[in-house]
């Protein structure tokens, strides 16, 4: 596990061009084509690579087109602006001279105010329940070949669903998921390479949630789906080899795009990241 998760980390460090270019490799996770979290992931990086002394509060990014796995990615940083007390980037990801994906990220200086927050969902805790690997194995002897190696694939991040949904024969469901999530292994202590690791996550499970009405999944051949969007907001600290519990839900399905939301606490109880994407999903 040790070494998966530092795979991971070395994915995600990018080789730095000149001062506002950066380079990356894609992993290969056993999709058709580079996961979407890991943009997200590699952008933030980059950006974060440009400011000092503050944290990243909001990003939100655009995917453009899919990414091939097997070339680099270049990341290009635009400094917009560093304020007083704010600082924004624009990143542009490139592959074969053209753009795959655009995002904003903006940081802020540490500051103190008001406070609060939604309570978590009273859900059972991570121990004891399956893993997504394995729930995957259950099912490897109806999957078609091509979604085999992912699931297959040993994830350096754990995903523990609270309420697991069989991967291809659903029954219809709200439009509520309770996963837990964590490292599988133990993190360096800078904070900054927590939030980068959790735009890698929040890309997981989400947009799936919008399918839960329907008793669909994207194991299924008859659908066909790609992140459009993705937005996040840090409220606090955390640690992401300590478990997160991700609760997500879909408002609304419509026009071939679904919408989906996500809160992620603490085991205490504590709210430290929100998300929301929405993405194409069409059946074929």
């Amino acid at each position: 596990m040790k070494d998966i998760v530092q795979d991971l980390l070395k994915h995600l460090t990018l080789e730095r061009l000149e001062e506002n270019l950066f380079r990356g490799e894609s992993q290969d996770i056993g999709s058709p084509h580079v996961y979407g979290g890991q943009v997200l992931a590699q952008g933030l990086f980059a950006a974060s690579q440009t400011v000092e002394g503050r944290d990243v509060h909001s990003l939100h990014a655009y995917f453009l087109r899919p990414g091939d796995k097997k070339k680099p990615v270049v990341y290009e940083v635009d400094r917009i602006r560093d304020g007083k007390g704010y600082t924004t980037r624009r990143i542009v990801a490139i592959q074969s001279g053209k753009p795959i994906f655009n995002m904003s990220a903006s940081f802020k200086i540490k500051e103190e105010g008001l406070e609060h927050q939604f309570e978590m969902p009273e859900v059972p805790g991570p121990e004891g329940l399956p893993n997504l690997t394995e729930l995957g194995r259950q099912a490897l002897a109806e999957i078609p070949d091509k979604l085999s190696r992912f699931l297959e694939w040993q994830r350096p991040i754990e995903f523990r669903p609270v309420q697991p949904t069989h991967l291809l024969h659903p029954e219809p469901a709200p439009p509520v998921r309770d996963i837990w999530i964590r490292a599988a292994g133990v993190l360096p202590d800078d904070p900054a390479m927590h939030k980068v690791l959790l735009a890698y996550a929040s890309d997981y499970s989400l947009l799936a949630t919008a399918l839960l009405p329907h008793g669909l999944t994207f194991s299924q051949s008859v659908i066909r789906a790609a992140s459009l969007d993705h937005a996040m907001w840090f409220h606090r600290d955390f640690r992401l080899d300590d478990w997160l519990l991700y609760s997500m839900d879909s408002p609304s399905m419509s026009h071939g795009r679904g919408f989906s939301r996500g809160n992620l606490f603490t085991r205490e109880g504590k709210l430290v990241a929100s998300v929301a994407q929405e993405g194409m999903i069409r059946q074929v």
